[in-house]
């Protein structure tokens, strides 16, 4: 590529290096830190996972427990920030309710460090504010979709686990196993995924020596975007627009002709379809059983088989994992801040490594507007000081 070529959207650049995350194109597998993730999903809790992200290795008997007895005491959602979110307007978007808790857990975090150079903090306290807001986001994810149902706070439950925990903050009721399971899978499949546009929006932040809360609430704006992070809940809004299996030609036929845009299917990454589909579309399956919701499964199958004859184009990840939440019993609204209660372990993970190899991520850009020009009646000082050229980081 050529200095002067212009890639839009930063196709096919690559930006950086990282150990984290990647699509293996041999296995068509996305790989954590070298683990298909689907292995993972099949045989992990999701704290292990978010350890492996973070730590570069799964952990032993004795350091999971470690790391469940230190996520266990950071649960519970401070006076502040319930506080916070009590003050936004019931019909504020989930998302906002998630930025602003994290606004505000920054900001009673890092108060009284001075600076702002300060605030970044060393790579063990970045560590430990990654792993307070991985243990956290659950109460406010929960304590968000309750509230606009006109339910109480529900306090955690030491004797569960990350994935029941979060169910039963959300619904106040034991989960049973195969919600778990399914649930924990999905978190562990939405965890990571290199450079997609919210990561790569927290790591420029990073990179301007900002803190680590100031880039996870860039990377929950970035995320916010239909095009990134609504994806699953816009599949659930064509399943409630099609209503029935034996109405998706009709509707396909009528959407294809408008030009609309089918979510949940097409990824920018996979060309031979999301390696995340088979993993969460089994997990789906089970609910489908638990629930028994033959239907739910027949739309399904029927949307995307008509999908793929016509068009070519596979599902990605987030077509099975709205009718699951559907299914669980999360609100439409909720499942992009169920992305967010996932992905802060990438997020943070990628955070933590861009720290550890700081470059200040600042593209060129090719100017296409009017030529100089110049004011007519302007006539120059005379004794103009000469303007001396600052530093790139200090010039922006």
């Amino acid at each position: 590529m050529s200095e002067s070529e212009i890639r839009k959207g930063l196709a096919g650049v690559v930006a950086d290096v990282t150990a984290i995350s990647k699509v293996n194109p041999e296995t068509n597998s996305l790989l954590y830190r070298g683990y298909p993730v689907q292995e993972l999903a099949a045989t992990q809790p999701f704290e292990a996972v978010a350890y492996l992200l973070w730590h570069g290795e799964l952990p032993t008997a004795a350091q999971l427990a470690e790391f469940r007895t230190t996520e266990r005491r950071h649960r519970a959602l401070t006076p502040e920030v319930k506080a916070a979110v009590d003050a936004l307007p019931l019909d504020s978007h989930p998302m906002d309710e998630v930025r602003t808790a994290v606004s505000v857990i920054g900001a009673f975090e890092t108060a009284g460090t001075g600076s702002v150079l300060d605030a970044v903090g060393t790579p063990e306290q970045n560590l430990q504010r990654s792993l307070q807001l991985f243990a956290v986001l659950p109460a406010v994810v929960s304590y968000g979709q309750r509230r606009r149902r006109g339910q109480e706070l529900i306090e955690s439950r030491d004797d569960l686990d990350y994935a029941a925990n979060f169910l039963w903050l959300t619904f106040g009721e034991e989960p049973h196993q195969a919600v778990v399971d399914a649930f924990n899978r999905s978190m562990i499949l939405y965890a990571e995924h290199s450079f997609n546009a919210s990561t790569f929006t927290a790591r420029v932040i990073t990179s301007t020596l900002s803190d680590l809360y100031s880039a996870v609430v860039g990377a929950i704006g970035a995320l916010k975007g239909p095009l990134h992070g609504g994806a699953n809940e816009a599949v659930m809004h064509i399943f409630d627009e099609i209503g029935s299996a034996d109405r998706v030609e009709e509707w396909l036929d009528a959407a294809l002709a408008e030009k609309r845009k089918i979510m949940g299917f097409g990824h920018r990454v996979y060309k031979r379809g999301d390696s995340r589909v088979p993993t969460m579309k089994a997990a789906l399956d089970t609910l489908v059983e638990h629930y028994d919701r033959p239907d739910v499964a027949e739309l399904y199958e029927k949307l995307e088989t008509e999908f793929v004859e016509r068009k070519g184009i596979y599902p990605n990840l987030d077509y099975p994992s709205g009718p699951a939440y559907n299914l669980i019993g999360y609100d439409t609204l909720t499942f992009t801040p169920l992305f967010i209660a996932a992905r802060i372990v990438g997020w943070t993970a990628h955070i933590l490594e861009q720290q550890a190899s700081n470059a200040l991520i600042r593209p060129l850009s090719a100017y296409n507007g009017v030529d100089e020009r110049h004011i007519e009646q302007y006539e120059p000082d005379t004794a103009a000081i000469e303007v001396q050229e600052r530093p790139e980081e200090a010039a922006g």
